[in-house]
């Protein structure tokens, strides 16, 4: 019997772990920091939150992140994966990431790691440099960093590393020298990220009132643009806004998010996209932990999109892939054709440059990349709701 699509049964499942040893000042994700005490209950919670599935789903990808998983004491990160193993088991081929900090990512927990199935670890290394480490607030020195690489290798994991460029003080050669290392150190998949001042974060903070002196939006450019050509010219090629790999190497959860495909979500804080329901659960750690051990929901919001609000939706995620849309699929997942969706406002951003039209697809130029978030914004308002501006689900990497 056929399985019914991946964008109707979850092939996919993200699960949070919330442990922070240190809170990064630009950092708003769900963690928690000198709450280590409470990672049994917690380990605990996240099982009988999985359990609730009723039978075991096997899952062709799964992502552990945070927080820092590998923060989680080697017996209680071995009970969670030996649940995850009994209720998520990953399909064969199918890959399984673990996010880590390089201060965390130690040869005893790959090897533990790698006992359990994992197949990838994710490193935040963020920079190679101790000032713009400093700068942007992180636990870890730069001697941490080949050693979690080495441990990651000698488990025999494939490795992604995250890099921040634009921190604080940050100079172009210093972005330069930042994916010099990371090539330098065998990365075959880097995802490389503007820093955002989310509103509320300890740097938000400093930038409102003139403690620091973010990078211009010149060199920001000149950084992603910097990126681009100096990755494709090592073998990487980039098939996400922020994401580049050599052939063979991209992170397949990161995929089902971009095509807009189900996935599961477990923990503090995650998301999930199942049914047609997009749901999130509370973010409050303690009161997570206290519903999912007594039995209750720990959902803080649901909501049933209608189909013209998942093509949308489709849309937007689907754009950030390189490749972009293909029309014929984009129409047999949703139903719609994207030209009905939003043709009236195709010609102009056709016209400034920003978007590329084949016979079978449609995608953002290199000039659109720089411009991603706004050209979607602006082909979401052929449908004026408040669901279509609704915030996608962070991504893993």
């Amino acid at each position: 019997m056929d399985r019914p699509p991946a964008w109707i049964e979850p092939r996919a499942a993200y699960l949070h772990v919330p442990f922070c040893a240190h809170h990064c000042g630009y950092c708003d994700f769900a963690v928690s920091v000198g709450r280590d005490e409470l990672m049994p209950a917690y380990v605990d919670a996240l099982i009988a939150e999985m359990a609730r599935l009723e039978v075991p789903r096997p899952m062709d990808t799964i992502f552990i992140g945070g927080g820092t998983p590998t923060h989680l004491p080697d017996a209680e990160f071995e009970r969670l994966l030996t649940a995850i193993g009994h209720w998520l088991p990953l399909n064969p081929g199918g890959e399984f990431s673990v996010e880590s900090n390089p201060e965390s990512l130690e040869a005893e927990k790959c090897v533990a790691m790698r006992r359990a199935g994992v197949t990838r670890v994710s490193i935040g290394v963020q920079s190679f440099q101790p000032h713009l480490l400093k700068a942007l607030d992180r636990a870890h020195r730069n001697e941490h960093i080949p050693r979690a690489i080495g441990a990651a290798s000698d488990a025999g994991f494939e490795f992604s590393l995250d890099l921040i460029f634009a921190a604080p003080g940050a100079t172009p050669d210093d972005w330069a020298r930042d994916l010099d290392a990371a090539l330098t150190f065998g990365a075959n998949h880097l995802s490389t990220y503007g820093l955002t001042y989310e509103k509320g974060t300890p740097l938000w903070k400093d930038r409102e009132r003139g403690r620091l002196m973010p990078a211009t939006e010149d060199d920001e450019l000149a950084m992603y643009e910097f990126a681009i050509d100096r990755l494709a010219d090592a073998g990487l090629d980039q098939y996400e806004i922020s994401n580049f790999a050599r052939p063979g190497h991209r992170c397949r959860h990161n995929e089902h998010y971009w095509a807009n495909h189900a996935y599961y979500g477990f923990g503090v804080g995650a998301a999930r996209y199942v049914d047609f329901h997009r749901e999130l659960n509370v973010r409050n750690t303690p009161d997570y932990i206290r519903k999912a051990l007594a039995g209750e929901s720990v959902t803080f919001q649901t909501e049933l999109l209608t189909p013209r609000d998942r093509a949308y939706e489709t849309m937007a995620v689907q754009l950030r892939r390189i490749a972009g849309i293909a029309f014929a699929p984009f129409e047999h997942q949703t139903g719609f054709a994207l030209e009905s969706l939003v043709g009236e406002r195709l010609p102009a951003l056709l016209d400034r440059g920003l978007l590329q039209r084949s016979d079978t697809s449609l995608s953002l130029t290199r000039a659109g990349r720089r411009l991603a978030d706004g050209i979607v914004e602006d082909l979401l308002k052929s449908k004026p709701t408040p669901a279509s501006r609704r915030p996608l689900p962070r991504l893993a990497d």
